[in-house]
C-alpha cells in the first residue's frame, strides 16, 4: 500500500461508478482517475453547468465515453429520490464524496441544517435507496469521504437542526465524524446481514480543494485556502485515499484511510485510526435510527 498510485489501480472496464460532488475538487480528481481505468463513471453533480464542464475535461483527457452527467442535489431529498430512481444499472462503486463546508446557518429543502444535511443524511439517503443496485454488483464498495476535522467532531443529538446553537465550524465537524459513525453501523449491518458490500471511509487529508475557495465565508476561507495551497497536497494527491479505499485489495469493511505522513495532512495512503468518539457504537447505533426518522429511508434487509 505504500506505494500506491493511479497506476496500482487495476482494469475498471465493465465497472459503474457514482461519484457525488463530482464536477471539481477530490470528486473531479476521483472521477477522472476511475474514467481514466476504464470505468462507467456517473458525475453526480448539483451544479449542472459546472458538472457538464467536468464531463467534458475527463471525456477529453481519458478517451472514455462512458462519462454521463446526473443532476444530484443532496440537500432535497426529493433529488436524492430521483437521482437512485433513475439508476439502470449495477452500481460497483459508490463514493459519497460532495460536501460543503463551515457555511452560514442554512436549511435544506427538508428543513435539515444544511452540513448535517448534505455531508452525511444525503449521502444517507442515496446509500439506503442505491443499495439495490449495490447489490446487483458482485462486490460492491461504498467510500465515504470524511475529514480531519472529525476529531474535533461531536453528535449535537439534542440539537440536530442548530435551533439553539450554530458555529459553522463545529456543525462541519460533526458532520464528518457523522460520516465515520454511518460508515461504522453500515459495517456492522452489512457484516451481521453476510452481504459481500463494504462500507469503507477515507480522508484526504490536508489538500487544496473548492471547500476552502471563500464561497460561503470570504475572509476566513480566503486566508485558509491559501493556507492550504502553501501547505497542502494537491487535489489529485488527497484523492489517492479515496481511491485506494475504492479500488484496493486489502481493504475490509469498515476500515479508514489517510495520508500516512506526518499528522496525517499528506503522503501515500494507508490505514489510519479515528479519534474515539467515531467509535462509539452505541452512538453510531442512534445516528443511524435518527437519519432513519429524519429521511425515512430504510436500508432493506439491514
Amino acid at each position: 500500500m505504500e506505494q500506491f498510485s493511479t497506476d496500482s489501480i487495476p482494469d475498471l472496464s465493465g465497472k459503474t461508478a457514482v461519484v457525488t460532488g463530482a464536477n471539481s475538487g477530490l470528486g473531479l480528481q476521483t472521477a477522472l482517475v476511475l474514467a481514466a481505468r476504464g470505468a462507467r463513471v456517473d458525475l453526480a453533480c448539483r451544479d449542472l453547468e459546472r458538472g457538464a464542464a467536468a464531463q467534458s475535461r475527463i471525456r477529453a483527457e481519458t478517451g472514455n465515453d462512458g462519462v454521463r452527467l446526473r443532476h444530484l442535489d443532496l440537500a432535497s431529498l426529493a433529488s436524492v429520490r430521483a437521482f437512485a430512481g433513475q439508476q439502470d444499472s449495477p452500481v460497483d462503486l459508490l463514493i459519497n464524496n460532495a460536501g460543503v463546508m463551515a457555511t452560514p446557518h442554512r436549511l435544506t429543502a427538508d428543513g435539515f441544517e444544511l452540513q448535517f444535511g448534505v455531508n452525511h443524511l444525503g449521502h444517507f439517503a442515496l446509500t439506503g435507496l442505491l443499495l439495490p443496485a449495490l447489490r446487483l454488483a458482485p462486490a460492491a464498495r461504498v467510500v465515504t469521504v470524511s475529514s480531519l476535522a472529525h476529531r474535533a467532531g461531536r453528535i449535537d443529538f439534542d440539537d440536530l437542526a442548530a435551533e439553539h446553537s450554530y458555529r459553522p465550524w463545529s456543525r462541519y465537524n460533526q458532520s464528518k465524524l457523522a460520516n465515520l459513525l454511518f460508515t461504522a453501523e453500515f459495517t456492522r449491518r452489512l457484516e451481521a446481514s453476510g452481504e459481500s458490500i463494504l462500507a469503507v471511509a477515507a480522508h484526504p487529508g490536508f489538500a487544496a480543494t473548492n471547500l476552502t475557495s471563500g464561497m460561503h465565508h470570504p475572509a476566513t476561507l480566503d486566508v485558509l485556502g491559501a493556507f492550504f495551497r502553501l501547505l497542502g497536497q494537491s487535489g489529485a494527491a488527497g484523492a489517492l485515499p479515496t481511491l485506494y479505499a475504492a479500488t484496493g485489495p486489502e481493504v475490509r469493511g469498515g476500515e479508514f484511510y489517510g495520508p500516512g505522513g506526518p499528522g496525517q495532512l499528506r503522503g501515500r495512503p494507508v490505514r489510519v485510526t479515528p479519534a474515539p468518539q467515531a467509535l462509539d457504537t452505541g452512538a453510531a447505533a442512534r445516528l443511524w435510527d435518527i437519519s432513519t426518522e429524519l429521511t425515512g429511508v430504510v436500508f432493506p434487509g439491514l
